[in-house]
């Protein structure tokens, strides 16, 4: 957010950034259901404001629809943690701050307490951010830059109690004033109990006794005595059977109660009045927090959009490199997810070395999809808005995306949809260049197979020539040859089982695909002779192309299933592999542990053997003194065995760190270290290596249990035998004894 004083030239800025979007048109965004997605994020917008901008919004330049998107991705991120952002429901004040500037101007109660919440929701937000600023870096920058203005609260709390209401002592008149409301509508209270007891005993009240006229109590007064009853009469019943008289007693003081009354309207209005003018010194700010709240309602309605569809930010590269990895329509996500059908994601890739990509294959198994796909989440990653993406995708941006799909046949102009599509197709010619995505399914039909495939041919060469990215889909098979000898083209097939002839929905790149043209026709109960005339008809090289290629695509899928099945057997025998190894490495660590349970219950069982001597010695008649001494000697033995490998250990080390102490001072520290330390390995392998042999009695370093070498294994594994039980254990954790 910016501050007031800076309006004009974010002003100026924005007409710089609308200059500088991406051209795409109306007709390319209707193709492409991108209002229909729109019309999807609107709903999860708080203010109906925010949904109309929601549904008007269109793709923008890289910084700011980068910023928009990493904004939306911190905010999504804060829906899977415990951080919940602190943002409400709110109520705009757009209508206020057009008001509240308008001299001697009073805002209602109402608006007051929206003033009050607005705020203190930037005060909340304002503390909430910096203490986390590492999950929201980029929400936390517009936050801050807001000037917090604590005064506007306080004023309106001054005023208002928190049911709305203006309070009493908001000044001394008002005080004083509804101190005498308060005393005048007690004293009518009490004055017209009286009026009702004294008359309680007469003939002269109807059977009802009182009444309400006016929001006033009045006797009801049967009209035959009314003139008996002192007081002002405030209506008659409509048989006039009744008459409502208010009691002398009360009038004067429902009068004062009226001027009171009167006076504190007066009073009231004076005091919102100059609160009014009060706060319209903060307009600059409280329009900064309507802006920013705006912004951010915006970030939370994508962000719940996001988590819907399982959008994510891929990678946004500043080289021309697209790679969409399991990507789904988001449209069709949503409808399948109510409907629990299964959709299938699409996976291909466009760089400068693999601009275009031509998608062949028989009707309905998916080719428009992908290109509506592949189009749609464009446009949204453009629109700062997340896509259903794996997150290893990875985007760029386009300054056009032009595209020609589906039926564009004109009713008005009574164009054919082959001229139609001509018309279009002029049009991509005139604006398309290397900075530009081509979409165009069924490309070159609608005319003369060969006169169209010809012309169609021309197109791809023009735009191969252009650079401009492109995703076509075809069923000519001269297109798909000149892809083949395009360096900078490749063909795409949406596989199809050969056998049942249903679509697999799934996108191949690197091979052409078959239309299928007979096999779905048999398969749809067209007479066979038909069939057959048909084939004899079509040139003969063409329908052996195609039977290449249908074989060819049926050995892909077979391949692919190959693939398929090796990966995920060579995954499970990686994962029983490194199951294994860890479940050894564990028993390995129970053996060792054993060991040292062992030797810690064999040593305190020998203490305890010596201590049950010493006791058995001392009732035999042994002096305490000498039961003493042999029990200190045991002390002092257990003494030398705790620290004399400590010592011995100690005293190399000490040595050693002399020797590098006195070479620091020559040499750099860290060449030193690593020497010293190489050095002093290799002394104890070149030892090791002598004594290290079968029958050598070895045992663990600080351990009392000493064992036999029986065997010594190539990778330094020793098998060490300690007589009742055997263990494996590296060469290295041994020594000598």
């Amino acid at each position: 957010m910016v501050s007031n004083s800076e309006t004009t030239k974010l002003a100026q800025y924005q007409n710089i950034s609308l200059n500088l979007r991406v051209h795409i048109q109306k007709d390319d965004l209707d193709e492409l259901e991108f209002p229909e997605l729109l019309a999807e994020i609107s709903p999860f917008a708080y203010s109906k404001k925010i949904a109309e901008r929601i549904e008007a919004i269109k793709p923008f330049e890289l910084e700011e629809a980068e910023l928009s998107l990493k904004k939306t991705a911190e905010y999504l991120a804060s829906f899977e943690s415990d951080n919940a952002i602190p943002f409400n429901e709110y109520e705009d004040i757009e209508a206020e701050l057009k008001l509240m500037v308008i001299e001697n101007f009073r805002l209602e109660n109402a608006s007051f307490l929206k003033i009050k919440s607005l705020t203190e929701q930037i005060a909340r937000l304002q503390k909430f951010f910096p203490a986390y600023e590492q999950l929201f870096f980029h929400l936390k920058n517009d936050v801050k830059d807001l000037e917090y203005r604590k005064e506007i609260v306080e004023k309106i709390d001054k005023v208002f109690n928190r049911f709305g209401e203006v309070k009493s002592d908001s000044s001394p008149i008002l005080k004083t004033l509804r101190a005498e409301i308060s005393t005048a509508r007690k004293a009518i209270q009490e004055n017209f109990n009286r009026a009702l007891t004294a008359l309680s005993s007469t003939d002269y009240l109807d059977d009802i006794r009182e009444s309400i006229m006016d929001d006033q109590r009045v006797l009801a007064v049967k009209s035959g005595y009314k003139k008996r009853v002192p007081g002002r009469v405030l209506g008659i019943s409509k048989t006039g059977s009744i008459t409502y008289i208010q009691p002398e007693s009360v009038v004067k003081h429902q009068f004062k109660l009226r001027e009171d009354i009167e006076e504190e309207k007066k009073e009231v209005d004076k005091i919102l009045r100059k609160l009014t003018t009060e706060i319209s010194e903060f307009a600059p700010q409280l329009e900064d927090y309507q802006n920013y709240i705006f912004d951010l309602d915006l970030t939370r309605a994508k962000a719940k959009f996001a988590e819907k569809i399982g959008g994510v930010l891929p990678k946004i590269n500043r080289h021309r490199t697209m790679r969409l990895v399991n990507a789904f329509h988001p449209l069709l996500l949503i409808r399948n997810q109510v409907e629990k059908k299964k959709i299938f994601p699409q996976t291909l890739t466009l760089t400068e070395q693999n601009r275009i990509l031509c998608i062949s294959g028989p009707n309905a198994g998916g080719k428009s999809i992908t290109l509506k796909t592949v189009g749609l989440l464009q446009l949204m990653i453009q629109s700062g808005i997340l896509v259903p993406v794996h997150p290893k995708s990875e985007m760029f941006f386009f300054e056009k995306l032009m595209t020609d799909i589906g039926d564009n046949q004109s009713i008005e102009n009574h164009l054919s949809t082959y001229s139609s599509r001509l018309k279009k197709m002029a049009k991509i010619i005139k604006e398309a260049n290397s900075k530009t995505l081509l979409l165009i399914d069924e490309f070159g039909t609608g005319s003369d197979p060969e006169l169209g495939g010809a012309l169609a041919e021309s197109f791809l060469e023009f735009f191969y020539e252009k650079k401009s990215f492109s995703i076509i889909t075809t069923h000519y098979t001269n297109i798909k040859l000149v892809i083949e000898h395009l360096p900078h083209a490749t063909n795409a097939a949406m596989l199809f089982d050969e056998n049942s002839l249903e679509p697999l929905y799934k996108l191949e790149v690197g091979q052409a695909g078959s239309s299928f043209t007979f096999e779905v026709a048999e398969k749809n109960k067209i007479p066979k002779f038909i069939i057959e005339s048909a084939k004899k008809k079509v040139e003969h090289d063409i329908v052996n192309l195609d039977k290449t290629i249908v074989k060819l695509q049926q050995e892909k899928f077979e391949v692919e299933k190959i693939k398929t099945d090796l990966a995920e057997k060579r995954d499970s025998t990686q994962n029983k592999k490194e199951n294994l190894e860890k479940l050894n490495e564990q028993l390995q660590q129970k053996l060792y542990n054993f060991q040292k349970l062992y030797e810690d219950e064999h040593r305190k069982l020998q203490f305890g053997n010596k201590i049950e001597g010493f006791i058995d010695s001392y009732v035999k008649g042994k002096s305490r003194k000498l039961v003493v001494a042999d029990f200190v000697k045991i002390l002092e033995q257990e003494k030398f065995r705790k620290l004399g490998s400590d010592k011995d250990e100690n005293k190399k080390l000490q040595i050693v760190k002399r020797k590098i102490t006195q070479q620091l001072k020559k040499t750099d520290v860290q060449e030193k270290i690593v020497a010293a330390t190489e050095k002093l390995e290799d002394k104890r392998q070149k030892e090791r290596a002598v004594w290290m042999k079968v029958g050598q009695r070895v045992r663990i370093p600080g351990s009392t249990s000493v064992g036999t070498i029986e065997k010594i294994e190539k990778n330094g594994k020793v098998s060490v035998n300690y007589g009742t039980f055997k263990t494996q254990i590296s060469g290295d954790e041994l020594e000598r004894i």
